[in-house]
């Protein structure tokens, strides 16, 4: 599996820029899977639901299953977080894993960066970031690449994916 990621501040458009990609890839040809890592805490689960009332009694797992599809929750009861290569052995095989998060893992990835925002570039400090996608133009060292021109953004990953190691 091939895997890239995308780093940026809350509210950058990483997100919105995924979504955009994810139909590109698979029109090409690609499988393509996600992992998003997120800082605040969440749950896919409904109170009062059979799995979630499972997980409050103590189930370390719970895996819900229709014909449409399947979703596995781990709880991790005081565990520490699986570090992104554990969350990656996890995943069915497919083509692309696109990462969205985990800004200090050595994967490469897009820095997704709007100025407007406020906030300092993440790449001055960041090694991993291999191009900066913007809604403006940017003085910077690495690639910069329209964020509202994602068919550039998905021949710019393709081609630094088949570059050699």
């Amino acid at each position: 599996m091939k895997v890239f990621g995308f780093a940026g501040y809350s509210g950058s458009g990483k997100t919105t820029l995924i979504e955009q990609l994810i139909p590109r890839f698979t029109a090409r040809g690609l499988t393509v899977s996600l992992i998003k890592h997120t800082h605040h805490k969440f749950d896919v689960d409904q109170p009062g639901k059979d799995s979630y009332r499972h997980r409050q009694a103590g189930a370390s797992e719970v895996l819900l299953t229709c014909d449409s599809r399947w979703v596995l929750m781990h709880e991790l009861r005081g565990a520490p977080e699986p570090t992104l290569e554990e969350q990656l052995a996890v995943l069915s095989p497919c083509d692309l894993v696109l990462v969205e998060g985990f800004k200090q893992t050595s994967i490469s990835k897009i820095e997704v960066h709007r100025p407007a925002h406020g906030r300092p570039p993440i790449w001055p400090e960041n090694t991993s970031i291999v191009a900066v996608a913007s809604d403006v133009p940017l003085d910077c060292p690495l690639p910069c690449l329209d964020l509202n021109e994602p068919d550039a953004v998905t021949d710019f990953i393709l081609n630094f994916l088949d570059r050699p190691c």
